[in-house]
């Protein structure tokens, strides 16, 4: 029997499915553009992990299955540079650097290659015939680490390049970083299970790049800017540097979007200050700006000063650290009974921004940094993250300094505290009966996520409290018989009580899932509070369910559902539904939508739906877990199952790939709509972002 049609065939169909998955998992990971569902992302991954579970044979280096599952390794092999990575100089002043690069060029009309100068880790990729075959630290610069393995698992890391014309050896140079956005909520995830985090996004960087087993990097979320070229350059190649640009951008190498050419010394003066008015905005950490001539020629006429190009140079914005005093460290009791220790710093500048609060997170996380009264700390912000411990500066520590010691009990209500096995949290056992965790609980009552009652902030709380008016959540829909009392607070009067008041009925109409997320029972966000919801559909049958019952409802787990039980359990809590449920002309008891899995008869029911753009009055995440509560699903690529595209400010190419689906398109007055005329007149639960 002849075999060879269907060798020839699997041989093909193995090459189709690399070089499509290829190009999805680019569009999806660089562009942002995705053309295809996750469904059908997987339908083809699967695929092509059963062929070659089938012929292991036909295994390649490049195939997206080999990313990830490479056996740890025993150290790192060193790797030379052929052409030496350099450092580049660090300038004071550009109109200095730009003279130096006029008078070697006898030139004075020159454009400059304009790049953030990202914290992250220099590396260098080599491709051979297209394909990946070596990625390596920056080291020394001229000797570095092979760290190929842990490079494969980034996934905006082409494996084989995209189109045709790469030349046969082609060293990429870049660096690889860790959002801002990722990096905090790595350290969230690494606190919670009693884990050290890092201290900066480079060094989160930095460490995921050098962890001998791959798998381990995997699960790091990092990404790849492509900035240079070491080996490689022929003699077709373009001319200046952002051609070169966008030829790796051509063959799937991802840039950063921020750079930018600019002319002379006044375009880079003002690119300068563009981006330093920029850099708490960017998703990214930078410490400076990088120029570099943008003629490849010059570049070559100009040539190397010692360890450092004369083409390029680097400059520094302002530093985010700074050093001060720890006056004294508090303990905050949280909604849920947390104590976290508190840093009170003697008031620091850093980062254009006044620091005098800082927060340690948890006694674990205190012992391990050995923060105490009296110490020079350095404390540092990056971007919008909160402003944190980096270290203590030991040099500096006075003799008579002494550790903090751990609670006995809460410092507001001097109740029992206690550490559950397995948590990190030392918690406040009181719950209602803590003063602290009661104002909590009534500003997360009334957010805007919960109960959405408009002008019930932390000031309010503590005069309301203050003055007796209120004693827990449920005394807020008494306030109206105390209208004379509110007026006489400070800074309130009459149309500043009425427009409470009316905030207050405007509450009522809350469904079960904004109810049960603003009763703030651990472990129950908007997710979870939507969850049960849709599986109950009312309230009692929700509290008289048992912790097996409540499991049943979809993604609510043991933990979750031990919490709920013992919630609605409660003494105290019982006392406080009870005259929350007796209150007359609320939505609360029940779901917005009927149970089952249709979601019931709501419009968004069973719908598709993708969001784009920057939504103005809603998170992403809170605008998902609404869209979900009302049984729809959100996809974040589109097809032709799609029935809205909900589209917010700059919606980038997913608008145009709607109308030719012929996708029904919604703004967010659209969207609203639909949330509000659909549900009795009351706003659905939002999205549970933990």
């Amino acid at each position: 029997m002849n075999t060879l049609p269907l060798i020839s065939f699997i041989l093909g169909r193995l090459q189709v499915l690399r070089e499509q998955l290829a190009r999805h998992n680019h569009r999806y990971h660089v562009l942002d553009a995705p053309e295809i569902t996750d469904e059908a992302y997987d339908a083809l991954f699967r695929e092509l992990v059963e062929l070659e579970q089938a012929h292991p044979e036909w295994i390649t280096p490049d195939s997206p299955t080999q990313r990830v599952g490479a056996a740890p390794m025993e150290g790192f092999a060193k790797v030379i540079h052929h052409v030496p990575m350099l450092s580049i100089d660090t300038v004071p002043d550009l109109a200095d650097f730009h003279r130096r690069v006029s008078d070697a060029l006898g030139e004075t009309e020159i454009d400059y290659a304009a790049e953030p100068k990202i914290d992250g880790v220099a590396v260098s990729l080599i491709y051979q015939a297209g394909v990946l075959i070596q990625a390596a630290t920056r080291g020394d610069g001229r000797e570095g680490e092979e760290i190929t393995a842990q490079i494969r698992t980034i996934p905006s890391v082409p494996l084989r390049l995209l189109g045709s014309g790469h030349p046969e050896r082609l060293e990429v140079r870049g660096e690889v970083f860790i959002t801002l956005e990722a990096f905090a909520r790595f350290n969230e995830n690494a606190l919670m299970n009693n884990e050290k985090p890092f201290a900066n996004p480079r060094n989160a960087a930095a460490g995921s790049l050098r962890q001998l087993d791959p798998r381990i990097t995997a699960r790091r979320p990092l990404k790849l800017f492509c900035h240079g070229v070491g080996e490689g350059i022929a003699a077709d190649w373009p001319a200046t540097h952002d051609q070169m640009m966008q030829r790796f951008r051509a063959w799937g190498l991802p840039t950063c979007p921020d750079a930018a050419v600019v002319h002379g010394v006044e375009g880079c003066c003002a690119y300068y200050q563009q981006l330093l008015e920029k850099r708490d905005r960017l998703p990214y950490e930078i410490d400076g700006m990088v120029f570099k001539v943008n003629q490849l020629a010059w570049r070559e006429r100009l040539g190397f000063v010692s360890r450092a190009p004369r083409w390029a140079a680097a400059c520094k914005f302002p530093s985010r650290e700074a050093l001060t005093l720890v006056e004294a460290i508090d303990i905050q009791v949280g909604r849920t009974g947390v104590l976290t220790p508190v840093a009170r710093l003697q008031p620091v500048g850093v980062g254009g921004v006044t620091v005098t609060n800082v927060t340690l997170h948890n006694f674990e996380e205190l012992a391990r940094k050995e923060v105490r009264v009296g110490d020079t700390v350095r404390v540092r912000r990056a971007g919008d993250v909160i402003p944190e411990v980096v270290e203590v500066v030991l040099e500096k520590r006075p003799a008579a300094t002494q550790p903090v010691a751990l609670p006995l009990c809460c410092p507001v209500c001097g109740g029992e505290v206690s550490k559950s096995e397995g948590e990190v949290a030392i918690r406040c056992v009181e719950n209602f009966a803590c003063p602290a965790q009661l104002k909590e609980a009534v500003r997360h009552f009334a957010s805007r996520r919960a109960m959405n009652i408009e002008g019930v902030g932390e000031k309010l709380v503590e005069l309301l409290f203050a003055r007796q008016l209120i004693g827990t959540v449920a005394d807020l829909y008494r306030l109206s018989v105390r209208r004379a009392e509110l007026i006489e607070l400070d800074r309130m009067g009459e149309k500043s009580v009425d427009n409470l008041l009316a905030a207050i009925e405007e509450s009522r109409k809350r469904d079960l899932t904004r109810f049960l997320f603003a009763l703030g029972i651990r472990e129950v966000g908007e997710a979870t509070a939507a969850s049960l919801a849709r599986h109950f559909g009312a309230i009692a049958p929700l509290m008289a369910a048992s912790e097996q019952d409540l499991q049943g409802a979809p993604e609510v787990g043991p933990v979750a559902a031990a919490r709920v039980w013992h919630f609605f359990r409660e003494p105290t809590n019982q006392t406080v539904l009870e005259r929350l449920l007796a209150e007359p002309a609320t939505g609360w008891h029940r779901a917005a939508v009927s149970t089952g899995s249709g979601g019931g008869d709501h419009p968004l029911a069973g719908a598709t739906v993708v969001l784009t753009g920057t939504l103005g009055r809603w998170s992403r995440s809170e605008a998902k877990a609404r869209l979900e509560g009302l049984g729809a699903k959100v996809s974040g690529s589109l097809s032709k199952r799609t029935r809205y595209l909900v589209v917010g400010e700059a919606p980038g190419s997913k608008l145009a790939q709607a109308k030719e689906l012929g996708v029904e398109i919604l703004d967010e007055a659209a969207l609203a709509a639909l949330f509000q005329g659909e549900s009795g007149g009351s706003e659905v639960g939002e999205e549970v972002v933990k």
